[in-house]
């Protein structure tokens, strides 16, 4: 049985388009995300109530594909797989709560883009609003997951994660363990410690040379923070330039350039075998060791371990950030920052990122493709001693939006580089990255800033 829902607009409806609002940032591509290119529908699955880190009906995800039908464009239609039970008042408001939150449709987060748009006018049709999770939760548990690799293992890590949900919800029906095996290409990982590690030498010695035949040579993003272990930007094409054994990873990718063009419509059946985005109460009761085997997460591993438990144990309290992040001071930024750093593997450029998940835009998470997009594009020839202080002198005058104007010049940088991003395949996504980058940049004409 089958059920739908409307969602209206609002005030937003008339800017808001579906396409550009779900395809404007890296998390869109990663499980259990799936953007259907022809009939331009986001399917995903939702949970049927918000308060799923506590005790609940391990079966309370329905699958949901979301579209803004042609006849009724001031709202989003979102049809859900209904359970044996039909959906209760409640249900419904979970759902449209989660949609909203993804698609950022509060008032407040309108009024952002309105400013932004008319005020700065920075490319702003490019990027639409800025594409996130669900819930908090997962938004966090994510960017630890970029951390200090990758890309393509970044998203095989998301998909891995959701198989192990589908895995637990199986054990829990039929009492029976399932075999499961992970996607996720193998790889060592670097150093843990981070002050003594290669990582932060390698990091040292190639920017301070800073030349263009460097980046060229070494095309995968980093982290310029040294107080956390290096980690990308959520921007897809950054990679982790960190030397391994495993660096074929990449290569495996870079011949399969015809995936961009083959879209394929996505029905709910390629989603069998593939469950939702584990919840911290599914998360919190496992095995450090196991969890880092079956998904290939590493040190990864026990940091979201310790979040899940954290939030499970009350000791990390998700609405009570999400009711501070309401008020966009940076008196509250401050303080969420603050708290933010207490949790294990959140030091300043994931707590950035988080943040910027949460509604604060004044802040650049600053990493070596920030350096490459300052160096192509502005000239600068930024060095991880300079970046935070580039980027400030080149963005401060969109502020308090510097993420947007940054992130609308960067996602216009990468569709000059790979053609439409919405149009992709899910297929294709392992091929967003720096090494595929062949085409030349057109800068776009700047609009005037008006008084």
């Amino acid at each position: 049985m089958e059920v739908s829902l409307e969602l209206p607009l609002g005030n937003a409806a008339a800017t808001f388009r579906l396409e550009t609002a779900v395809c404007s940032h890296g998390l869109f591509m990663m499980a259990p995300n799936r953007w259907d290119p022809l009939s331009k529908t986001l399917l995903r699955p939702l949970h049927l109530t918000l308060h799923h880190h506590h005790q609940r009906d391990p079966q309370d995800s329905v699958m949901a594909r979301i579209s803004q039908p042609h006849d009724r464009p001031h709202c989003l239609r979102i049809h859900v797989k209904t359970p044996p039970s039909s959906l209760s008042s409640e249900n419904k408001e979970a759902l449209l709560a989660q949609v909203s939150r993804m698609l950022r449709l509060s008032e407040s987060e309108d009024g952002v883009y309105r400013v932004f748009r008319e005020v700065y006018g920075c490319g702003s049709s490019s990027v639409g609003r800025v594409f996130r999770s669900p819930t908090l939760f997962e938004d966090m548990v994510k960017c630890i997951l970029l951390c200090n690799c990758q890309w393509p293992r970044t998203l095989s890590m998301a998909q891995a994660l959701c198989e192990l949900q589908w895995e637990l919800l199986l054990q829990s029906v039929t009492s029976k363990a399932v075999d499961f095996i992970p996607k996720t290409p193998a790889a060592k990982e670097p150093k843990r410690n981070v002050g003594k590690s290669k990582v932060s030498t390698c990091l040292a010695t190639r920017f301070d040379a800073q030349t263009e035949a460097e980046f060229e040579s070494h095309p995968n993003g980093m982290s310029t923070d040294k107080s956390e272990p290096a980690a990308l930007n959520l921007s897809p094409s950054s990679l982790d330039s960190v030397p391994t054994e495993n660096n074929a990873c990449d290569e495996s990718y870079r011949d399969d350039s015809d995936l961009l063009y083959d879209p394929q419509f996505l029905r709910d059946s390629d989603f069998d075998g593939t469950g939702n985005f584990p919840t911290p109460t599914e998360l919190a009761k496992l095995d450090e060791d196991f969890l880092a085997k079956r998904c290939k997460l590493g040190y990864r591993a026990g940091r979201i371990l310790k979040l899940a438990q954290g939030i499970v144990e009350g000791r990390i309290q998700l609405r009570e950030l999400e009711e501070t992040c309401m008020d966009r001071s940076l008196c509250s930024y401050d303080k969420l920052a603050v708290q933010l750093r207490q949790i294990d593997g959140f030091g300043p450029f994931t707590c950035a990122n988080v943040l910027m998940c949460m509604g604060f835009y004044h802040v650049i998470p600053s990493d070596s493709e920030t350096i490459r997009h300052l160096q192509q594009v502005h000239g600068r020839k930024s060095t991880i001693q300079t970046i935070e202080r580039d980027v400030q002198q080149i963005y401060a005058k969109y502020s308090p939006f510097q993420f947007l104007a940054y992130w609308s010049e960067l996602w216009h940088f990468y569709e000059n580089k790979f053609g439409k991003i919405s149009e992709m395949p899910y297929s294709a996504y392992k091929l967003f990255t720096a090494c595929n980058m062949k085409s030349e940049f057109r800068r776009p004409n700047k609009r005037k800033k008006t008084d």
